[in-house]
Order: structure tokens, then sequence, then C-alpha cells
């Protein structure tokens, strides 16, 4: 018997729930040195009100669309509008699903980009560089000194 894809990546969201796609300026690092790359990633409703603050952000665009039209038959879908260059960022329908609900919670943020719409006008900043695959590595000298009375019974 064959199964059903999904429309939507959880059951308890319809496929015209409004969500917020972003294209993110990220970078790699590979032999020490960093290459840009453009992320397709959804974005929450506390991180939309944020940018509508006027914070800087990674975020050079962001469309206000539905979750039918971001994934369809259990696959993310590649929307006109987003560069040839960018990629999905890593799971993706986890993190759809996750920003699909908040707009859901706060309905008001949908007034922040009608559904449909782009906007670019963001605080766009490379300053603080986001690098996804950086590992950082624990030594020694990060451990926290305590002071000599700390573990006492005085």
């Amino acid at each position: 018997m064959p199964t059903a894809q999904a429309t939507t990546p959880s059951s308890d969201l319809a496929p015209d729930a409004y969500v917020v796609i972003g294209i993110a300026s990220c970078f790699v690092r590979e032999d020490k040195e960093l290459h840009p790359i453009e992320v397709i990633e959804p974005i929450p409703s506390a991180m939309l009100e944020a940018l509508n603050r006027g914070i800087p952000t990674s975020y050079k665009l962001a469309f206000a669309t539905t979750l039918g039209a971001v994934w369809q038959d259990g696959q993310p879908q590649r929307l006109a509008e987003y560069p040839e260059s960018a990629q999905f960022c890593d799971e993706f329908a986890l993190r759809v699903a996750s920003a699909a609900r908040t707009y859901k919670a706060r309905p008001a943020a949908q007034n922040l980009i009608p559904s449909g719409t782009v906007r670019d006008d963001f605080n766009f900043s490379l300053d603080r560089k986001r690098v996804l695959n950086l590992e950082r590595q624990v030594t020694k000298e990060d451990n926290v000194k305590q002071h000599s009375h700390t573990h006492q019974v005085l």
C-alpha cells in the first residue's frame, strides 16, 4: 500500500500557514580561509521582530510566503526569488515547521511582511560573520578559575 507524502513537514500545520524565508550571507571555513555562501533558511517571528527594530543581520532578503509554497511532497521548494547560488539550510523541514508555529502563536508578526512580498531593507552587516562549520576546541585554559574557599564550608 503506497503512503502519501506529507504536503507540510508537520501534521499540525496547514499548507497555507504563514512563514518567512530569509537569504542569509554565511561563510564556510576551508583550509583556514573563509568562503562566502548564501543560505535559504526560515526566520522565526521573534527574529523578524528584532530585524524590524534594526539590529545588524546577515539576512539580505526575506520572503513572506506559505508553508505549502516552500515544502511540497516531502521536499523543500526553490522559489523563483531565491538566488541560484543559494542552498537550503540544514534541517530545513524541522526549522520551517518550527518557524511557521511561531507565526501561528504570534499572528501580529505576520503584519511585518505581508504574505507574498519581499523585504530587503534590513540592517545588513557582515561585521560579525556567521561561520557555519566552525568547531570550538575546548582547552584547559578555558576552565574557570575558582576561589579557594568556593567549595569549603565555613
